[in-house]
């Protein structure tokens, strides 16, 4: 049994991680950190009635109850300071908050050079999502142009999203020469932005959830490689999953890919 610890745990893809978590045997929730709800029953906080205990304020619970692996859904402003205790303490951190770039990717590896911990970083705990990220690859090494464009919610706070960002630039690594379409503009940022020079376009709506669509461009040819996450839980045998392979992963591990083989 694996000792399971949420950060963020009152948040909405935290709420359901919990859920996940207790669903399933070979997993225990064990701590629960959200200053948001901090003091509420966990039960009536994610809706689960096998919930138990409080949920707590401060990740000082995580060490209190012995936990193994720390599951992080919160901000990019705070998140680096929930993998920089994760590290110190020795917990196995599974992030799937946004914001962890390159430069904060490397910050981690320095940090866990003195650490008996692992972490797995994933943009996008979506099985589909990520399959379709390995179809653009290998698309970009055979079309010259791609454009990428990413529609969530209205409350995502950040923008590309971080699946559209890791995206471009495997596009971007993988194609043989840089692309640069036209970039005149009537209306200023009509182009959308760049990552690694892949034209990227947010789109943030009500009623979205997580949906991504790359396009790419050929001699008389088009090519579309979508993906649509229409609830939450599409991203929860991604999370279990990492959950369960984190102890086994040396270091830092960046997407599911590792972990499913591709």
């Amino acid at each position: 049994m694996i000792r399971v610890g949420v950060v963020g745990a009152c948040g909405r893809m935290g709420t359901m991680a919990s859920r996940a978590v207790i669903d399933d045997p070979e997993l225990a929730l064990v701590a629960a950190v959200s200053p948001s709800c901090a003091g509420e029953d966990l039960a009536v906080a994610i809706g689960h009635p096998k919930a138990e205990g409080k949920v707590s304020a401060q990740l000082e619970a995580l060490v209190q109850a012995d936990t193994e692996v720390a599951v992080d859904f919160t901000r990019p402003d705070v998140v680096m300071d929930h993998v920089s205790f994760g590290c110190t303490h020795g917990i196995h951190m599974v992030i799937g908050t946004t914001g962890v770039g390159p430069d904060e990717q490397e910050t981690i590896r320095a940090w866990l050079k003195d650490s008996d911990a692992n972490v797995v970083v994933a943009p996008n705990f979506s099985i589909g999502a990520v399959v379709a990220q390995r179809l653009a690859e290998e698309a970009a090494r055979h079309f010259p142009a791609a454009e990428i464009i990413e529609l969530h919610h209205d409350q995502k706070l950040d923008a590309p999203s971080g699946t559209a960002a890791a995206t471009a630039r495997r596009i971007a690594a993988a194609r043989s020469e840089a692309w640069a379409g036209p970039r005149d503009e009537a209306v200023e940022g009509v182009r959308g932005g760049s990552v690694e020079g892949v034209p990227v376009h947010s789109v943030r709506l009500p009623g979205l959830v997580a949906h991504q669509e790359v396009l790419f461009g050929g001699s008389g040819q088009t090519l579309s490689i979508r993906h649509d996450s229409t609830d939450r839980s599409s991203f929860m045998p991604g999370v279990i999953l990492a959950i369960k392979e984190v102890a086994r992963r040396p270091g830092l591990t960046l997407g599911l890919e590792p972990l499913l083989g591709l």
